[in-house]
């Protein structure tokens, strides 16, 4: 019987599983397939073929209406699921579109439509043409002739052009700003010569692989982004533009840099990264007014000697390279800020002696097995420490000369033992030490976080004073030394040393440590004195062995320091830089009163005498008076944290007004209100940080800071601001978090030129829209852990703010997960609910 079966069936008809036969409109359309645009073929519907075919399509029989159990002969209704078996109903095709594929050879008929006559008449008026992401292959020929009139200009009469004024020659702007990024350029033509009025040429993100000599004739050319190409050199005639300040040849195939960039003697801006280069040219040292370098994600194993010639380079970017080392003589770049060598084979870090100015050093992901001490002393505006993934296995107790250190990684190292020199640290917010084998902490501390960390240390510093001291308490000989020469003049440090009783200021620790940190460099300093010099008094200092003299502590506390009159006296080979100060030389009275050590080391330092050491060795008050201020001329800061100080002397001020000192750093102690010295450097501070203290008012001096642009009040009991901060126009970052202000205080409305405010942690209520509105400049605004209830959501429209914090307030609006998503998300919802 199965044979039989078989023998019934079609074998055409065992072609495929659905039993599909051919097509019935397959003569109509036999052969390749041919987009035509009336092409109707049933097969290229959305339900068509294949599976109507011929056999499928049998004429049906008349539809009989069925009975049911609800009437006789009645035709039921009409099912909606298909009878088994039944024939699917035939769709209509729905309507068919001409074919045109989306990669395709670009005719240049379709690039030249690009340029229309609106966006042509809108270029002439401004100056401004962006044709970028239009997918060109090739630049519209009419570009190039866009500077010049066009034939409806030439041919007009002037009553013509008095009528439609607008277009008229004289009020055509030349093309200065031309963007064709984001396209499929090949190459460009030397008509480009022709658009010599251009400053801007964006021309990134093509596939050019040359550029044309006649580029070089662009001599306004300010700025040059040729990033995301295929450019493998440039053009010799490139290097003779002489107003190029910014040019971008990063994302190509560069495997050298050609010597004669150092040409381009106007160039502060260099992107050349994720390229092939192997190695910088010698003259690269030329461009003097560089203040960026960015060669990241290149093979470059060595820089060349003359880089250091850049005097003004702030940022220098070498990540993922192949460099061993770096120069020796790095502290040359004096302006250098940032330095990036993350992924490196770097083996051992310089000094940096000289690279006062540098806040940022990222050197994880390298080979590095120690941090030398001398680079804590020579980098005291260093904020952010990167040492993460090297084979660091101690971290040396000079690291509290980084006193502006506000984070430090020295993740998946090889630390056994953190010293606790870092609890010192005032303005440490960030410790990251996880992936060591760190054994004298508990992992559960470490796993607490930074400030779980640094209280532990601090407890133990003090645990230790208390017993004595321990060898974790301890300062080496060579802190010691190190601290001494880095604040003294090069040219005397050993007369210096061997000849006074040099003391540092410690004012970034606390008490017990400084307290012994000072005794022990005395008992040191008198040792070596005792062996070595004989015992007698310079001539030029009656100041010595422990005796300050003088004619009143006032007269000592006000003198006035001339730089001339420093002298140098090869008698005792003496530097005595205060040889005019009242006491000392000429100026000592006929029977001087003499005051014990603590007295006048405490009118040396301007510091209270309760810090100072107990024991009174054989000290100078003038070398210590001398160190402190040529530290202040030396950094033009003024910083002492962690003392617990309640007020501060006008003198310290007076003091540092006159050596120019434009950074002041009171912060974590316990001020209750501004000093009101800081009136004496009202003209000078740049910088002012007094958090974590217990200010409760700022008064209303305030005001007369006339070049501030940093203010930190975080951290106090402030609950208002006097409405004379609103005078602060050079104000650009605020800092006003972990206080107690229900509101955004009215002054702050003001500030047109302010960019950052952080307000978190306070216990503001309600948002001031049309007060935010006013301060054109705010970039960032950080809200968070405040009791805002609700969003308004005209906050939306503030475009200028780019950087929203809202997290932890109880509003219900936006939701959380709107709020994770970042500021984007969270403006464009507050717009969506402005209603209309």
């Amino acid at each position: 019987m199965q044979s039989n079966m078989m023998s019934n069936i079609d074998p055409s008809n065992l072609l495929s599983p659905f039993n599909i036969c051919e097509c019935d409109n397959a003569a109509d359309y036999s052969g390749d397939f041919n987009p035509e645009p009336n092409l109707s073929h049933p097969c290229f519907t959305h339900y068509g073929c294949p599976f109507e075919m011929s056999h499928s399509r049998q004429q049906q029989q008349p539809e009989q209406p069925s009975k049911n159990n609800f009437g006789n002969g009645v035709a039921a209704a009409t099912s909606r699921i298909p009878t088994r078996g039944a024939a699917r109903p035939r769709l209509s095709p729905r309507i068919n579109q001409s074919f045109l594929p989306v990669f395709h050879e670009r005719a240049n008929a379709e690039d030249a439509a690009l340029l229309t006559n609106t966006l042509w008449k809108q270029a002439r008026k401004s100056g401004n043409l962006s044709l970028t992401n239009k997918g060109m292959a090739r630049v519209p020929e009419r570009l190039y002739d866009i500077n010049d009139a066009d034939e409806d200009s030439k041919t007009a009469n002037l009553e013509a052009l008095t009528l439609n004024e607008e277009d008229a020659w004289w009020n055509q702007q030349p093309l200065n700003n031309l963007d064709l990024s984001s396209n499929a350029l090949t190459h460009i033509s030397p008509k480009i010569e022709n658009l010599n009025t251009l400053t801007v040429l964006q021309l990134h993100d093509n596939a050019l692989v040359a550029l044309p000599p006649q580029i070089g004739k662009l001599e306004k050319l300010v700025r040059l982004n040729l990033s995301h190409n295929k450019l493998r050199e440039l053009p010799p005639d490139l290097f003779s533009l002489p107003e190029l300040r910014h040019l971008n040849i990063s994302h190509n195939e560069f495997v050298e840099l050609d010597p004669d960039i150092s040409n381009l003697h106007m160039l502060e801006f260099l992107d050349a990264s994720n390229n092939n280069i192997k190695s910088l040219p010698g003259g690269i040292g030329f461009l003097v007014r560089l203040t960026a370098l960015l060669l990241p994600n290149n093979h470059i194993k060595e820089l060349p000697p003359d880089i250091v010639n850049m005097r003004s380079l702030q940022k220098l970017d070498l990540m993922k390279n192949d460099l061993v080392a770096l120069p020796e003589d790095m502290g040359l770049l004096r302006k250098l800020q940032c330095l990036y060598v993350q992924h490196n084979d770097i083996k051992e870090l310089p000094s940096f002696e000289g690279n006062e100015s540098l806040n940022e050093l990222h050197a994880s992901n390298n080979f590095i097995e120690q941090v030398p001490k001398d680079l804590c002393a020579n980098l005291p505006h260093l904020k952010i420490f990167d040492l993460r993934d090297n084979k660091i296995n101690e971290i040396p107790d000079e690291v509290h000369l980084l006193r502006n250190l506000t984070r430090l990684d020295v993740t998946n190292n090889s630390i056994h033992q953190l010293p606790v020199a870092l609890a010192h640290l005032a303005h440490l917010v960030s410790l990251q030490v996880e992936g060591n084998p760190i054994k004298s902490i508990r992992r559960d501390i470490i796993q607490c976080g930074t400030s779980r960390i640094l209280k532990t240390l601090q407890e133990r510093a003090q645990a230790k004073d208390r017993q004595g001291g321990g060898a974790e308490a301890q300062i080496s000989p060579a802190a010691v030394e190190c601290q001494a020469q880095s604040e003294l003049p090069a040219g005397n440090v050993d007369n210096f040393r061997h000849h006074q009783h040099v003391a540092p200021v410690q004012a970034n620790y606390n008490i017990e440590y400084q307290r012994q940190f000072q005794s022990q460099y005395f008992m040191q300093m008198q040792q070596q004195e005792e062996q070595q010099l004989p015992q007698q008094q310079p001539p030029h200092c009656p100041v010595y062995y422990g005796q300050f003299t003088h004619q009143t502590e006032h007269q000592a506390s006000q003198f006035q320091f001339d730089p001339q009159a420093a002298q140098f006296n090869p008698q005792v080979a003496q530097f005595n830089p205060y040889s005019q100060m009242p006491g000392c030389g000429p100026f000592m009275p006929e029977q001087p009163q003499q005051l014990n050590y603590r007295q006048s080391y405490a009118h040396s330092q301007l510091l209270p005498p309760h810090i100072l050491p107990q024991r009174e060795p054989n000290y100078s008050a003038c070398a210590v008076q001398s160190r402190w201020v040529y530290k202040l001329r030396h950094t033009r800061t003024l910083a002492v944290n962690l003392e617990g100080l309640t007020q501060v002397p006008d003198q310290v001020f007076e003091v540092a007004a006159a050596e120019n000192v434009h950074v002041v750093d009171f912060a974590r102690n316990q001020l209750k209100q501004l000093p009101n010295g800081l009136q004496l450097m009202s003209k000078l501070v740049t910088e002012l940080v007094l958090s974590q203290n217990a200010i409760v008012v700022v008064q209303p001096f305030i005001s007369q800071f006339t070049r501030i642009s940093y203010l930190n009040l975080s951290n106090n009991l402030l609950t208002d601001l006097p409405h004379e901060f609103g005078v602060l126009n050079t104000l650009r970052e605020l800092n006003i978090g972990n206080n107690r202000l229900t509101f955004i205080p009215k002054a702050l409305y003001e500030l047109q030129g302010l960019e950052i405010l952080l307000a978190n942690d306070n216990h503001i209520t309600a948002l001031n829209v049309a007060g935010l509105e006013n301060m054109g400049r705010l970039n960032t605004l950080d809200l968070r852990n405040n009791d805002i209830d609700s969003i308004p959501a005209i906050l939306g429209n503030l475009t200028n703010i780019k950087h929203l914090e809202l997290i932890g307030n109880p509003f219900r609006q936006p939701r959380h997960q709107i709020l994770m998503k970042g500021t984007d998300a969270i403006m464009s919802y507050l717009r969506d609910r402005i209603p209309t």
